[in-house]
């Protein structure tokens, strides 16, 4: 994928877009369509990929990846089509920069997005359901969206996918109100906005809440791996809503990052994701 373009979205949101000719007439135009980006390392000008399985076998191509030595393998993060423009050939793509004033570490998707320029190549993988599940925001009698900074993006594509008229409410923490996005939805959407330096979580903002719509909800969250558990938790044992009408994913880990092996909440995260699909 080629940078055609890159431009700030908020002071800690730059949307880059990508283009390449396969794009053209694709259809990935759907809500929480996961990607997996893979960035060239240090010295590269694109990054050092295997070519396309002949057979189209996605765990043999991994395989090729993975045997791609540390030094020269591509950094893989994953990432949510923000827009796709099937006649230009393009999707946007946004990042949520960490680091600097906004605090946390400067992985390498960041770094690599501050300095991005029209012209500078990465790779990608996706929309694949391998990671990533269709997403159905008007499956139930309404819709209850959480979402921190990093998801924010994903998020604004599930309100746009809302039915006409369908209730939901969204819980979105950002940095601060500069960080507040208008999020346009043809469904009944009501936004509430936390500020990190509030100190409110998400977690505690979802429990508290009052005045929810009636009936039974479709619950999308995302953000942090541990403050999505919790919600989950909170869903299924304190609201008690049908677990099977809960999609959850842990976007990013505290103090880690996708080039760490998954702890063991992770795995059994995977395994309840896995379930809810079989279910």
């Amino acid at each position: 994928m080629r940078v055609t373009a890159v431009r700030p979205v908020t002071p800690r949101m730059l949307r880059v877009t990508l283009g390449d000719p396969s794009l053209t007439g694709a259809s990935l135009a759907r809500p929480d369509a996961q990607v997996k980006l893979f960035f060239p390392r240090p010295g590269q000008s694109e990054p050092v990929l295997p070519a396309p399985d002949p057979d189209g076998d996605v765990m043999r191509w991994y395989a090729a990846y993975g045997a791609i030595p540390e030094a020269r393998r591509p950094w893989m993060r994953s990432y949510t089509i923000r827009a796709h423009d099937g006649a230009a050939g393009t999707v946007d793509v946004d990042f949520h920069l960490h680091g600097g004033e906004g605090g946390g570490a400067e992985g390498p998707a960041t770094r690599w997005a501050r300095g991005a320029r029209p012209g500078d190549v990465l790779g990608m993988f996706g929309p694949s359901e391998y990671f990533a599940a269709p997403v159905d925001p008007g499956a139930g009698d309404w819709a209850l969206l959480v979402a921190d900074a990093c998801a924010l993006p994903a998020l604004a594509t599930v309100v746009e996918a809302l039915p006409p008229g369908h209730r939901a409410v969204a819980f979105v923490q950002v940095a601060d109100a500069a960080e507040e996005q208008a999020l346009p939805s043809p469904g009944a959407l009501t936004v509430h906005w936390l500020h990190t330096a509030d100190g409110r979580s998400l977690v505690d903002a979802v429990r508290a809440a009052t005045g929810l719509p009636d009936g039974e909800p479709y619950a999308w969250l995302a953000g942090e791996a541990g403050a999505v558990r919790e919600l989950r938790r909170h869903l299924v044992e304190e609201r008690g809503v049908d677990r099977r009408s809960v999609d959850f994913a842990g976007y990013w880990r505290h103090r880690l990052t996708q080039d760490d092996a998954p702890t063991p909440e992770d795995l059994a995260e995977a395994r309840e994701r896995l379930a809810s699909r079989e279910a």
